[in-house]
């Protein structure tokens, strides 16, 4: 029971220190609900906090951190400083035990879980960009569970997690696509997961570490038309970065002849 695990780590007193939730709905501030896994069949009390935590809905984006990673404090270094209950929090996410619903609805414990799922989702964007957190990410993005883009013309191109910053509470997450470079929202279901979970650089660390992964098409660009006819003289974002791209590589060639006085 992880309440009397807290009273024997944290030193809250059994005669009150708890204050009772009356509903779910502060539990839900935290990007809780109670006695809901992704998979619950699959799911042991007894496996711990972090599959725990990680299968949680709408956490289907984070990897599983290994216990071995969270361990090392150099994996650590500058966390310590941004968080009130860093102690209680890191015992938190170490733990074997994962939280029932008794202990979901005390206040003193989603305290130190708010602490617990943000120290974990800094540690999380570190070990992205690790050798063996790529590879568990990669695994992610093959089976499309990062989503695709919501560009018709991308035709469902996988896309990976990415924050627009790196601090806490700054934005929630969004999506990358590798095809048209551009970053889109992340599905409703995503809203409480922080960006500063996956960090600014993870797409780019994930391409170069693995280039095979990159598309290979280049993505077609929005034609507009009036009643059927192409618009002259009228070019989309993407097609005017592909004229730019292709004067680029002239450019590099030695070369500066315009491609449009080549199509005259």
């Amino acid at each position: 029971m992880l309440n009397n695990f807290l009273l024997a780590h944290f030193g809250f007193s059994a005669s009150g220190i708890f204050l009772r939730c009356t509903n779910a709905g502060q539990a839900k501030m935290y990007g809780l609900s109670l006695g809901e896994t992704d998979d619950e069949e699959d799911f042991s009390a007894d496996s711990g906090w972090i599959p725990w935590f990680c299968g949680l809905k709408g956490h289907e984006l984070f990897a599983e951190v290994e216990e071995e990673y969270v361990r090392d404090n150099f994996n650590l270094y500058g966390l310590r400083q941004r968080f009130q209950f860093y102690e209680h929090a890191l015992e938190m996410i170490l733990s074997s035990e994962a939280p029932e619903d008794d202990d979901l609805a005390d206040a003193e414990f989603l305290e130190i879980y708010r602490d617990a799922s943000d120290l974990y989702g800094l540690i999380h964007a570190r070990y992205i960009a690790s050798p063996r957190g790529l590879q568990a990410m990669r695994e992610k993005y093959l089976k499309g569970v990062f989503g695709t883009c919501p560009r018709v013309l991308c035709d469902r191109q996988h896309t990976l997690p990415m924050g627009l910053a790196e601090d806490l509470r700054a934005a929630q997450v969004k999506i990358f696509c590798p095809k048209c470079e551009q970053v889109y929202a992340a599905k409703s279901k995503y809203r409480e997961l922080d960006g500063a979970f996956f960090g600014m650089s993870f797409p780019q660390i994930f391409l170069q570490t693995y280039p095979t992964l990159l598309p290979l098409e280049i993505p077609r660009p929005f034609v507009p038309r009036v009643f059927g006819f192409r618009i002259h003289k009228q070019k989309s974002v993407i097609a005017i970065k592909e004229d730019k791209d292709k004067k680029e590589r002239i450019k590099s060639g030695g070369h500066w002849q315009d491609l449009d006085q080549n199509h005259g």
